[in-house]
């Protein structure tokens, strides 16, 4: 095992450490429509249906802009297309406290999902980059974990903001905490190759790598051929059940505790926050899991595949109990199980990519999996606001988030394979996993 030089350290220090906190303001600015989901349909004169679009407005426009936004990261690197994401996005927060229509609000809406778009795909280039693939597992569940760390403190954050200030000056606040952000993270990061290495350096990130180099840019070729693969459309079709029950939770569980549980908006706020805890537990364990198994000699694509097919399973077989129960306490209970499974799968699969594809292909390959992703996830805020006004109850909508769960665990299971499929283009061939 070779050793690891100081600067490498603080390195990845500094870049784990920026991704996550951009994930955590990434995951906050989304949350706010949901923490303000009463009080905006209260005062916009919104139906159940009208939320669930606006909360679908993010979420569509953040899958469609999630495939360009991958070969550009590949082409013009994290720092320049993160950095710039994270101003457009928070500029595109400030604007939601202004709006004064259901139209204003979509178009601000959809201006956060295309801004955020480079987010995740960037993190996974960055942790490809910048450690070795026997090491990435735990780099990627720590940033990842961003994605249930924000709705753990989201609750009370929020609340207390929105109780103290109003709605509005919650979403101006938050946008001006994320345009700092932006400003260090350009500040401070630089893309791999924007440094000289010493060879001891690229030998030990090297080490185990799909490609001993990846060549300088990306071609078009290069971009399409990912869509021939076999393990690519697994990749997008899973990860939609993966997101379809991460977003129905994200955007409906304080409106579902509050009209199913008829829970105060104070109380909700921090309920809210107890199933997030164990959706970080789950999102930090998968990278841990993931290593552990490489290292007890797991191929790589496998020892992110099963873990991924258990989280899913269990995070469907949680979440039907819950659905049912007519004890407050056991629906938080079972919640909060079904989000450690499930989160304990969106970690995986963001592992997943960053063994599945080279440097020079992996936000490529991140993003067309997040496309897949949030498409589906997109339909889970506009069918759960359907249910909720024809059946008056969360109980159905619930159990279709089980169902896609449960179907996407079989996704992963038949379709992504240990081996890539021959012929590829030479470019993108890995080696056996």
């Amino acid at each position: 095992m070779l050793q690891k030089s100081q600067r490498l350290k603080r390195i990845q220090v500094i870049a784990v450490a920026f991704l996550t906190v951009a994930g955590i303001i990434n995951y906050l600015d989304r949350s706010t429509l949901s923490i303000a989901n009463h009080l905006v349909s209260e005062e916009l004169h919104l139906s159940a249906s009208q939320m669930g679009l606006l909360l679908s407005a993010f979420s569509l426009s953040y899958a469609f802009a999630q495939l360009p936004v991958g070969a550009l990261l590949d082409r013009f690197g994290s720092r320049v297309m993160l950095g710039l994401g994270m101003l457009v996005w928070s500029i595109a927060q400030m604007m939601g406290g202004f709006i004064q229509s259901l139209n204003h609000f979509l178009f601000a809406r959809v201006v956060l999902g295309v801004a955020e778009a480079p987010l995740f795909p960037a993190g996974a280039k960055v942790v490809n980059e910048w450690f070795a693939v026997r090491e990435r597992g735990r780099p990627t569940g720590m940033f990842i974990s961003s994605s249930t760390i924000a709705p753990m403190i989201a609750p009370p954050l929020l609340t207390v903001l929105m109780l103290s200030f109003g709605w509005r000056t919650m979403f101006v606040i938050m946008g001006a905490l994320g345009i700092l952000v932006a400003v260090g993270w350009y500040m401070f990061y630089r893309n791999r190759d924007e440094l000289t290495l010493t060879e001891a350096e690229t030998a030990h990130l090297e080490e185990g790598s799909l490609t001993a180099a990846a060549p300088k840019g990306l071609s078009w070729s290069e971009w399409g051929a990912l869509f021939k693969l076999r393990n690519t459309w697994g990749m997008i079709f899973g990860f939609m059940g993966v997101i379809y029950m991460v977003w129905l939770y994200l955007t409906w569980l304080p409106g579902y505790l509050e009209k199913e549980r008829h829970l105060s908006i104070a109380h909700t706020g921090w309920l809210v926050s107890i199933p997030y805890i164990f959706g970080t537990i789950g999102m930090l364990s998968s990278g841990v899991i993931a290593d552990y198994l490489l290292k007890r000699g797991m191929a790589p694509i496998r020892s992110r595949k099963w873990p991924l097919c258990i989280g899913l399973i269990g995070a469907a077989a949680f979440t039907v109990p819950a659905a049912y129960t007519p004890s407050t306490t056991l629906a938080i209970v079972y919640v909060s199980c079904a989000m450690f499974f499930v989160n304990m799968s969106s970690g995986t699969a963001w592992a997943l990519v960053s063994v599945a594809a080279p440097r020079h292909l992996v936000a490529s390959l991140g993003s067309m999996q997040n496309f897949g992703g949030y498409l589906g996830g997109s339909f889970a805020p506009v069918i759960t606001g359907i249910v909720v006004d024809q059946t008056h109850s969360f109980v159905n909508a619930l159990l279709i988030s089980a169902g896609v769960a449960f179907a996407a665990a079989f996704v992963y299971l038949f379709v992504v394979k240990e081996v890539a499929p021959a012929p590829l283009p030479d470019a993108i061939k890995t080696q056996p996993t």
